[in-house]
């Protein structure tokens, strides 16, 4: 962030949509803490801030009325926490525009914050309307893109706004930065071998995702749901285990492909059955291949958790997106928390690891292991896109 923001009005697009409880409270302020950097960089530097982000999706959640739920979805909530972090008062607009916003910006001095009510207020947020981007851009100087969360969407703040700046006057954040640069050097300049690791319920979820990884990886794990599909299309039996039935083909074709490129795919041997969906269901160890009837496979079984963390364990550079199983059950968490420590001593011993958002990032917190990774990203659908090969419009509006 080349930027001089000395005395000028800096408007930062951040990523503020944490968890909050029904008591209101900040369940995980990992997202507000991320930021921290690049609004105290600012600060320190001269700046006055400007701060605007989305909470939720109020336009879909609407009251029975037709309104919107403002209580639920105001970031009116977070300023208390806000300020705590930021070690001084916070400002609040109760609109992103408008002659308030205006007015309050306006009278902004140097190291004063102003967070602007959730821009997911107004439609043409989503729409990414130029005429409510002008508005956003036309209280401040400077635009700063830090939210990597929120790259994927040409929403008009995170990307429509950035074209009232040249390209003097807007660029990435530290977050933004260090995202896009850990992504591209598992993409562009890996170590060898390089072991991805994917899990989740849906193969076409993933799809993109492990066509591109056939293409560049040395090595691809696959666990959770979709290696159901996979068992299937082989002519397994798998219970009623979770199985995407129109993508049979579509599983071998990718097998396949994998083959001819020299791609070594690691499927689960054995598997964790269970009678019922639910942590107290009866459990057995079964063959992957070989699920009885009225049983579903819910986590990886211990011959695939040794397999998977021996070749974890052989890797250079790794990349993990998606859980090994129902990692929420925890009588069905031992083949993801397993992963989660594998890609942990991985690290250890010298190889640089991208936790690639989602349910791996709460995989690697719930194991207290997210400083003992090399990178945990924090925009899932942002990160996958990336992975994917996808041009994200938060980016291109900053590099162009």
């Amino acid at each position: 962030m080349d930027i001089s923001v000395l005395g000028l009005k800096v408007l930062v697009r951040v990523d503020f949509n944490v968890p909050i409880d029904k008591q209101k409270r900040i369940t995980d302020d990992t997202r507000m803490k991320k930021a921290l950097p690049t609004l105290n960089y600012i600060l320190d530097q001269g700046g006055a801030l400007i701060l605007m982000s989305h909470l939720g999706r109020p336009l879909k959640k609407l009251k029975a009325d037709g309104t919107v739920n403002v209580e639920k979805f105001s970031l009116r909530l977070i300023i208390k926490h806000l300020s705590n972090l930021l070690e001084r008062p916070v400002k609040f607009a109760t609109s992103c525009v408008g002659e308030e916003a205006k007015r309050m910006a306006g009278a902004l001095v140097p190291g004063e914050v102003l967070l602007l009510e959730n821009t997911r207020f107004h439609e043409g947020e989503e729409a990414g309307d130029e005429a409510f981007a002008r508005e956003l851009a036309s209280i401040a100087d400077v635009y700063i893109n830090d939210a990597f969360g929120t790259a994927h969407r040409a929403h008009a703040s995170t990307t429509v706004v950035a074209k009232s700046f040249d390209d003097d006057h807007k660029a990435f954040g530290f977050l933004m930065e260090s995202e896009v640069t850990n992504a591209e050097k598992v993409l562009n300049d890996p170590g060898r071998p390089l072991v991805a690791i994917t899990g989740g319920a849906k193969v076409s979820d993933k799809l993109l995702l492990l066509e591109r990884l056939i293409d560049f990886a040395d090595t691809i794990i696959i666990g959770g749901g979709m290696a159901y599909t996979f068992f299937k299309a082989q002519g397994g039996q798998i219970g009623k285990s979770i199985c995407e039935h129109d993508k049979l083909d579509l599983a071998l074709d990718l097998m396949k492909k994998a083959k001819e490129k020299g791609t070594t795919l690691l499927l689960p041997v054995d598997n964790i059955a269970a009678d019922d969906f639910s942590n107290d269901a009866n459990r057995q160890t079964v063959d992957s291949m070989n699920i009885p009837d009225g049983w579903e496979g819910l986590d990886i079984g211990p011959k695939s958790i040794e397999t998977f963390n021996k070749a974890i364990g052989e890797a250079k550079t790794i990349i993990w997106n998606g859980p090994m199983g129902v990692f929420e059950f925890e009588n069905f968490a031992t083949g993801t928390n397993s992963v989660a420590q594998a890609v942990a001593d991985a690290t250890k011993a010298g190889a640089f690891s991208l936790i690639g958002g989602g349910d791996s990032v709460a995989a690697i917190k719930k194991n207290g292991l997210d400083d003992e990774v090399s990178f945990v990203s924090t925009g899932g659908g942002a990160m996958l896109e990336f992975l994917e090969g996808k041009e994200l419009p938060g980016i291109k509006a900053i590099r162009g």
